[in-house]
């Protein structure tokens, strides 16, 4: 039994031939190891929890994805949780994660609410915070330049002669769409122009919910000769309800999005968008936790931004001025 245990945890010298006589037996016998036998003695699981608010987003999917390969590599698994945008349902996913005895977690969470995360760093558990800036948390963040992403897409489409511009903006304030709209804001300020009320229309997740949108825009004021959306799926949504409209784009008015989604590219017209850095998010929050598992006694927590970049392509251009 002894001679085993040293093979398979390669803790004491073992000679080659028994080296080879175990592991015949073991491929025979398709014999695979007590991991939780091993978790307890190691207080280590190899196990990693990652929630997400919403697994159909293709964000989500693609931060998931980076996530997994990285953790893989190492030797992880990760176990994948979708809150739904439910704090319930988050809490009771951490709850289990705990339960787990996971070596580390990675969350995007559903609320700027912290109270229920200092907690849980109470355990003892490393936990990265991907995506979301929450106020007064001593947390490891990871996140993009929101501010920025609106102040240049702003000032891209101010650029092109555009002064009333439509803003759909998400469902539900969170730091990261408040932090986008207030870049959109800054830079129309700077140029005297104003982002007035009645053209900020609140959007959903899904295409259809950016159709409504930009009705809702046009039906308020229809001298809007541009329109930017939070996401590329509201976008992509507005630009259907526009051509429904008898709008073409970018004839008669511009479409903007934000993220720069795989499909982004290949609609017609193609979309101007905002790239967000999933796979760096991704990658520089699974480092960051990988080092807090590694070395508990790191205790100063990191606030890590990464910037975003302007993608132009069809959907955008020039005001016509005969359109107006």
């Amino acid at each position: 039994m002894a001679t085993v245990s040293h093979v398979i945890n390669d803790t004491r010298f073992v000679s080659d031939e028994l080296i080879e006589r175990v592991e015949k037996v073991m491929e025979d016998m398709d014999y695979q190891p007590n991991l939780l036998a091993g978790s307890l003695r190691k207080k280590k699981t190899g196990t990693i929890g990652l929630i997400i608010p919403d697994s159909s987003n293709t964000l989500f999917a693609k931060i998931s994805k980076k996530i997994e390969d990285v953790f893989f590599l190492q030797n992880y698994n990760v176990i994948v949780c979708n809150s739904a945008y439910d704090i319930k349902r988050e809490l009771e996913y951490l709850r289990t994660l705990r339960a787990k005895m996971v070596d580390g977690i990675l969350i995007v969470p559903v609320t700027l609410e912290s109270d229920h995360l200092k907690k849980f760093k109470r355990f003892g558990i490393p936990i990265v915070i991907l995506d979301r800036s929450i106020p007064g948390i001593n947390i490891d963040t990871i996140i993009v330049d929101n501010f920025n992403s609106g102040y240049n897409a702003a000032k891209y489409l101010i650029s092109l002669g555009h002064e009333i511009i439509g803003y759909i903006d998400r469902i539900y304030d969170h730091s990261h769409s408040l932090e986008r709209k207030n870049g959109f804001i800054k830079a129309m300020q700077e140029n005297g122009l104003l982002l007035d009320k009645k053209n900020i229309v609140r959007g959903g997740f899904t295409f259809e919910d950016g159709a409504r949108a930009a009705k809702e825009l046009i039906g308020r004021n229809s001298g809007i000769t541009a329109i930017f959306s939070f996401n590329d799926i509201n976008a992509l949504g507005a630009m259907r309800g526009l051509a429904d409209l008898g709008l073409k784009i970018p004839e008669d008015i511009s479409v903007m999005g934000n993220d720069d989604m795989p499909f982004s590219s290949v609609y017609v017209p193609s979309l101007t968008t905002i790239h967000y850095p999933t796979e760096e998010i991704a990658g520089k929050a699974s480092s960051l936790l990988l080092k807090k598992i590694s070395d508990s006694n790191i205790k100063r927590p990191k606030k890590i931004t990464i910037p975003t970049e302007l993608i132009i392509r069809e959907s955008t251009a020039a005001i016509n001025k005969t359109a107006v």
